[in-house]
Parts: structure tokens; C-alpha cells; sequence
């Protein structure tokens, strides 16, 4: 029996950890990697990740699924360059954002692709980043799906489903604002936490009192600015929507605070405590 190929764009976190999750699935898979990075090229191959590198896009026209596990701006850039497909190709962008994407694809490709955002990663990058079971039990965003052929929609939902991936429906539009408030806000308040704290604080005062609360708000601190740029810039609207209503929420803390009114920021606070409920 031919093994089903498996075309991945992108070798970091997303794409290395992708290739683990199918490996535990079955032995049928063959593995392509492309990566613009030559050493996360070889890393990778000697991590067994993948099977074989390539260096085009050409040479990925015979996979049976793509997955793009790259930058959001380099995913439109690549969906607006592919050489023709195979009729049975599925093509699966992992990217953080989803309306532009899938405005940007194409209309005679179109079917060719599924727009999913696993909401799942780590602060860490490259190869030596991936991960076994990044994808087991989080949820998967699957957008625009009525665009994608029958084929391809059977593809992804399979593969994601024996991922142990929760599968959820969402119009690319709604993804992006729901996206900036749970996901994209979260990362523009850890950066800003931590260049708030190191301008005021030495490196020997926030390594002595660094305790759990910091480091886990900070963490997310440590992601990849580049891929962050390009998620800010494509969901612009919807992140400075999320950054105001976190601002004017900071804003009735400060107030609070700042006149004594104990009995109110506790109410607040118990408020905010409900969001565990829901978690």
C-alpha cells in the first residue's frame, strides 16, 4: 500500500509537532518538508520529523495534504503563488488569524483549501520545539468550511479528529474578533508586562522575586516577535478593540485602588473569578 504523503510548510513548534501528532496515528505517512531555514531543515531531519526536504513549492504538487505552518503573512504569500494541485490535494493553513487568509486564496483553488486554527502552542520555536500531543484535546477552529470541497472538509476533519483535536465551526469574521480577546490581547499584555518590569526592575531583583504568578503571566512573553508582528497587523481592528476594553478594565482598577474603595474591588475581583467556572 502507497503511503499517503504529507507536504509541510514551515518546520518550527506547529508544523515539527504536527508531524509527531501523525506519526502516532499510523506508519502510513510520508513526510516533505519545505522550510525557508536551512538549519531547521537538517534539525529536523535528524529529528526524525520528516522523511525528505525540498526547496520549492513545486515539489510539494504531488502531496496528498499540505499543511502551511508558517507566519500568517507568509501563508498569504504562498497560497497566492501554488503550482497546480492534484484533484484529491488537501491544503490546511494552521494560521492565528483566519479572515484574510481566506479572502486571499485564490477562487479557482479554493476548494483545495481548509482555513484551521489549532488553539494550542508553546512560547518556544523551531524544530527542537516539537512537542509529542501539542494538539491532543484543544481545539481546533475550522472557518469558512462551506468553501472548502467535500473532499478536502473529509480530509482535515479526519485527521484533526484522530489527533484527539475538538473540532469547532466558525465563520473566518467571527474567528478574528473571538481570536483577539482569548488569544492575540493576552500576548500584547505579557509583552507589556514584561518591559514594564524591566524597566524599573535589575535582572538580579526579577531572578530573587519572580515567583509563579509572574513568570506564568510573563511566559507567553517569550514568543516569536515575528510571527506576532504579522498576527497584529492582520487583525489589527478586532486586537485594538481587545487592548481598549483591557485598558478601560486596568483603568477601573487603578480607580478603585486609588480611592480606597475596598468593597468594590473585591466585587470586581469576584467577577473575574468567574471566568473559572467557565474554564
Amino acid at each position: 500500500m502507497q503511503k499517503q504523503k504529507i507536504g509541510i510548510v514551515g518546520l518550527g513548534l506547529m508544523g515539527g509537532s504536527l508531524a509527531i501528532a501523525l506519526k502516532e496515528i499510523s506508519d502510513d505517512f510520508y513526510f516533505v518538508g519545505l522550510d525557508h531555514n536551512e538549519a531547521h531543515c537538517k534539525e529536523a531531519l535528524s529529528l526524525g520529523l520528516v522523511d525528505e526536504i525540498v526547496s520549492t513549492l513545486d515539489e510539494l504538487s504531488s502531496c496528498d495534504v499540505i499543511f502551511l505552518a508558517v507566519p500568517v503573512n507568509s501563508i498569504i504569500a504562498i497560497i497566492q503563488s501554488f503550482p497546480p494541485l492534484l484533484d484529491r490535494c488537501t491544503v490546511i493553513d494552521l494560521g492565528g488569524t483566519k479572515e484574510r487568509i481566506s479572502q486571499a486564496i485564490p477562487k479557482e483553488i479554493r476548494h483545495h483549501f481548509v482555513t484551521a486554527h489549532p488553539m494550542t502552542g508553546t512560547e518556544k520555536f523551531g524544530p527542537s520545539a516539537a512537542i509529542a500531543n501539542l494538539y491532543k484535546e484543544k481545539v481546533v477552529v475550522l472557518c469558512d468550511i462551506q468553501e472548502s470541497g467535500t473532499h478536502q472538509q473529509k480530509v482535515a476533519k479526519e485527521l484533526f479528529s484522530h489527533m484527539g483535536m475538538k473540532l469547532v465551526y466558525m465563520d473566518a469574521k467571527e474567528h478574528d474578533r473571538h481570536a483577539a480577546f482569548i488569544s492575540h490581547m493576552p500576548h500584547t499584555i505579557s509583552y507589556a508586562l514584561a518591559n514594564s518590569v524591566m524597566e524599573q526592575e535589575d535582572k538580579e531583583n526579577i531572578l530573587a522575586l519572580a515567583g509563579g504568578g509572574f513568570k506564568d503571566m510573563s511566559r507567553i512573553a517569550k514568543s516569536s516577535p515575528n510571527m506576532w508582528e504579522d498576527i497584529f497587523k492582520q487583525n489589527k481592528h478586532n486586537v485594538l478593540e481587545g487592548i481598549h476594553a483591557f485598558q478601560a478594565e486596568l483603568k477601573k482598577c487603578e480607580k478603585m485602588i486609588a480611592n480606597e474603595e475596598w468593597e468594590a474591588l473585591n466585587q470586581w475581583m469576584q467577577d473575574a473569578n468567574g471566568l473559572h467556572h467557565i474554564l
